[in-house]
């Protein structure tokens, strides 16, 4: 998992603190590796350099999936990283360059979708998370500082619509919980059991 800042600086958090809570997330989700490619947060831009760097990393660890937030947000640093992330998906196949790492084309890019722009978003696909759901809850829980301190308490607060939302989605696919998530592309299904 790469994250591009470190989320700071925000209302309750600190670098040290985040850096806290990102390591307890890192736990909950059994994570082999997780790097911070160190852009600022707040004032995230897909600019040149920032481009590099992710396109780097690309090439470098070679994801056969990324995961990026959709690309239309109220959060100015969300829609940001969409674009740095379509723009360096695209540099990580060039050739006759400088940058670190084998050519490489990450297969698939999928957008998935935040809370900040109160939206019904139509997905190509809903993941079914139902075994998922209580490992995605933990994680979440561990920002304390973003998603539970300054926080109403009265119900529903943010952790009720975390969870209330992927319910919805699996409800959608018959499912308890489900994840949305969407593509630009067309999505390639190599047999009929993988869409019953």
């Amino acid at each position: 998992m790469l994250e591009l800042t470190d989320g700071e600086p925000t209302p309750r958090g600190s670098v040290e603190r985040r850096a806290a809570e990102t390591a307890a997330a890192t736990q909950v989700l059994g994570l082999a590796w997780r790097d911070n490619l160190g852009l600022p947060n707040r004032s995230l831009q897909a600019d040149l350099v920032a481009r590099r760097g992710l396109a780097e990393v690309f090439r470098l660890t070679r994801p056969g999936v990324i995961l990026a937030p959709y690309w239309e947000d109220a959060h100015p640093d969300h829609v940001a990283a969409s674009r740095l992330v379509d723009d360096a998906r695209f540099w990580s196949k060039l050739t006759r360059t400088d940058m670190a790492g084998d050519p490489f084309w990450p297969p698939r890019l999928y957008h998935y979708f935040s809370i900040h722009l109160r939206i019904h978003p139509r997905p190509s696909f809903v993941f079914d998370i139902s075994d998922h759901i209580d490992t995605k809850m933990r994680a979440i829980d561990c920002y304390e500082s973003q998603v539970i301190e300054g926080r109403s308490t009265e119900f529903p607060t943010l952790l009720d619509d975390i969870r209330d939302r992927s319910r919805y989605w699996g409800w959608t696919i018959g499912q308890s919980y489900g994840e949305p998530l969407i593509s630009r592309e067309e999505i390639g299904v190599g047999a009929f059991e993988a869409i019953c």
